[in-house]
């Protein structure tokens, strides 16, 4: 009679077994989708802040408060509580720590969540490097006295990292199977097209910023540019924004997608109108810094419109549960959602 040999006993080890005893492990840290979610949320809403918080410190004149980086200056890591411009810079570095944590719960919770999605731990680590990547911009902004294409490269990366977590919130908000347009080619890429003048409003918008007053400290050198000039082309690539979003809100009514928009066309419209009526009050009154200020968290705000509707126009399968994630994820993670263009309306441009 042959003996049968036990697979756990001083031979090759069972990997069920190991599987077992790791499995209540993974179900102490598991993160359901739906908190996944919120994780995402608070990521955004944190790269968001720090926007706002960086533009207060260019618009109290507090660029250079903290003249030297790590430090705030020579030996002296943080600035004196009476030294009101070292202390608004400080308060702005202070808050890269928030960002940072809340970006490192996005990553981590994308690792423990059930399903485990592809796609959301590589959006996530994308925040990570854009962190890192503005940190860095940062310190070499404060080296060089704010000169204006740092001070402009500084608000283009947090223009990069919004948009990174709007994508990831989406993402994050639905399930992990193949996703499809819901509207023919022409409105996909007058969509695509919305994206991309939206982008130039954004550089345009830098440009006026660094040639205009509010440089962040009187030291500071400006583009030599004539404002009028820039102002000027910004104004017209906002009018630009304005036609495209009109006829891709067109475009989507014409597919009958007033139901799954909602309200996020009426609300990017609004967002326009407001930020473009804003821009013309600030210049015609002197660029007020509180003006300013408002102006550019409107950015930030048109910026995220603009993408919710361009994302909106891809069908979003509703979200996983954790037992079918735990069901789903039992050999392995899930892969990332790609979009299929299917049906006969839809089979060119079909790319988001």
């Amino acid at each position: 009679m042959t003996a049968t040999r036990d697979p756990g006993a001083g031979g090759t080890p069972d990997p069920a077994a190991g599987a077992t005893r790791t499995a209540p492990r993974r179900r102490r840290l598991a993160v359901a989708p739906g908190r996944y979610r919120r994780f995402t949320i608070y990521a955004l809403v944190a790269l968001c802040v720090i926007v706002v918080t960086g533009a207060a410190v260019r618009l109290t004149n507090s660029g250079l408060g903290c003249p030297d980086w790590p430090r705030c200056e020579g030996e002296q890591l943080f600035a004196s509580p009476d030294d009101f411009h070292g202390m608004v810079e400080n308060v702005n570095r202070l808050f890269t720590g928030v960002v940072a944590a809340a970006v490192m719960a996005a990553v981590l919770g994308s690792l423990v969540r059930i399903p485990r999605r592809r796609d959301l731990t590589w959006l996530s680590l994308g925040l990570v490097a854009g962190v890192i990547a503005q940190i860095i911009w940062g310190a070499f902004t404060v080296w060089s006295e704010l000169r204006p294409e740092f001070v402009m490269g500084h608000y283009l990366i947090s223009a990069v990292l919004v948009a990174n977590a709007v994508v990831l919130v989406q993402r994050a908000s639905s399930g992990g199977r193949p996703l499809r347009h819901r509207v023919p080619p022409t409105t996909v890429w007058l969509s695509r097209a919305m994206v991309a003048v939206a982008a130039v409003v954004i550089v345009s918008g830098t440009i006026v910023t660094n040639t205009g007053p509010h440089a962040g400290d009187d030291r500071a050198v400006r583009f030599g540019f004539e404002i009028a000039n820039v102002a000027r082309i910004h104004a017209v690539s906002v009018l630009c924004l304005l036609l495209l979003t009109i006829a891709t809100l067109a475009g989507i009514h014409r597919a009958g997608g007033a139901a799954w928009l909602g309200r996020r066309g009426v609300l990017l419209v609004a967002s326009i109108v407001a930020q473009g009526a804003l821009g013309y009050w600030q210049y015609f009154t002197g660029v007020p810094a509180l003006l300013v200020g408002f102006h550019v968290a409107g950015s930030v705000l048109v910026w995220i419109a603009v993408l919710a509707v361009h994302l909106s126009i891809v069908d979003r399968p509703p979200l996983e549960s954790s037992a079918e994630g735990s069901r789903s994820t039992a050999g392995g993670e899930l892969d990332s959602p790609h979009v299929a263009a299917t049906g006969p309306a839809i089979t060119a441009g079909g790319g988001g």
